[in-house]
């Protein structure tokens, strides 16, 4: 093993010489992912809190047909604005967000106890305006029930003649499960990062000596070959295990600096959630490490690596797609799919729910599995004399 930790150590001497390695590894991977996560959900959950807070500006047409509606939907924070012509073009040119119509026959109708007309209008593909519509519709709704009610003690019946059906409903889910659904993204992140973490070095390490002319002078020596694959995997595997590392920390401190009390969720990422998945993760990472090193070894040129590289990026995309747009309850097989299996138990923890023993194990001696699998295939590789031709 004197052979591995020698390669092991040039690598990493090599490679803390490169800075576009130490970047990578140490900036770009673990810490542009949590940054932008944190200023874009720093920048929507203080844009939606002040929503909350702040008056709802909205277009009346009719005003003078409905004013104690108004009122009444002023002490809920409408705002009214002044009427515009053609409401239906004013939206679709982006104009006016939201118009409230109030249909002429309102005060007859009202006056008669029939239901009275109102017309909201807006541009439901805007996002913006949607949650605006909404809570527009939510006034509109709470009134007219408070209306509804009030009709029927006055002709001496029940307001509960009106709901024969009561609804009652119970969200079991607790502040850090609805954390989980704002850090969503930290599985794919996390596997995002183990990929991003050592990739130049593994193109580095084979593609790019290759290229050099002086992967050939390393292979002559007197050690076996396989022992020049593992330092070198060792090697990928040490940057991309660190960058998972600094990016779980950075994942740690956006949590932190979240108005996570005013939103109502919980992020527990702490030493708990940290000693659950670094084992959990530390078989994957020698995964990736080797995948990455046997795609670079069939590229010619540092360049080709790159490519193929890119190409493989896009697999940790696959089980977070799945995860995402067809959600699936748990079974105890999945964890024996690596990379899914790594996804589901780190959203667990997210959750607030155990890991037990048996997904744990599963997950990591799958992982491991497939590892020896991809190393042998490595490991032929290697032993093959075309691996040192550059052209």
């Amino acid at each position: 093993m004197n052979g591995t930790a020698i390669v092991w150590i040039k690598e990493l001497r090599e490679s803390l010489r490169d800075r576009r390695v130490l970047i990578n590894a140490f900036l770009l991977g673990p810490l542009l992912g949590p940054l932008i996560f944190l200023l874009l959900m720093r920048v929507v959950v203080d844009r939606e809190l002040q929503r909350a807070q702040q008056s709802l500006p909205v277009v009346v047409i009719g005003a003078e047909y409905a004013p104690n509606l108004l009122q009444a939907l002023g002490q809920s924070g409408l705002q009214v604005l002044p009427p515009v012509d053609n409401p239906e073009q004013a939206v679709r040119s982006q104009r006016v967000d939201l118009v409230l119509r109030i249909a002429p026959s309102f005060a007859e109708s009202w006056r008669a106890g029939e239901p009275a007309q109102v017309d909201l209008i807006y541009d439901a593909s805007r996002r913006e305006v949607g949650a605006r519509a909404q809570r527009l519709h939510g006034m509109l709704d709470s009134y007219s029930r408070r209306i509804a009610a009030m009709r029927m003690v006055s002709r001496g019946l029940s307001p509960t003649l009106q709901a024969p059906l009561l609804i009652s409903e119970r969200d079991q889910a607790t502040a850090q499960s609805r954390g989980a659904v704002l850090f969503g993204v930290l599985p794919y992140m996390l596997v995002l990062t183990a990929f991003l973490g050592g990739i130049f070095l593994a193109i580095d390490a084979t593609a790019g000596e290759r290229e050099r002319q002086s992967l050939e002078p390393l292979l002559v020596n007197p050690v076996p070959r396989w022992q020049v694959l593992a330092g070198k995997l060792l090697a990928s595997a040490t940057f991309s295990f660190s960058s998972v590392c600094l990016s779980l920390l950075a994942f740690a401190l956006a949590g932190a600096l979240l108005p996570t009390e005013r939103m109502g969720v919980a992020i527990d990422l702490g030493p708990r959630f940290v000693f659950i998945v670094l084992p959990v993760m530390v078989p994957l990472v020698l995964l990736i490490a080797i995948l990455q090193t046997l795609v670079a070894a069939f590229a010619r040129s540092y360049r080709e690596a790159q490519t193929h590289l890119g190409l493989l990026q896009l697999i940790p995309m696959i089980p977070s797609a799945l995860l995402a747009f067809l959600p699936f309850k748990q079974q105890l097989w999945m964890y024996a799919v690596p990379l899914l299996s790594q996804q589901l138990a780190i959203m667990r923890l997210l959750r607030g729910e155990p890991v037990t023993l048996l997904q744990a194990l599963l997950s990591m001696v799958s992982t491991l599995l497939a590892a020896l699998l991809a190393f042998q295939l490595a490991r032929r590789l290697y032993d093959s004399e075309q691996l040192a031709v550059s052209a």
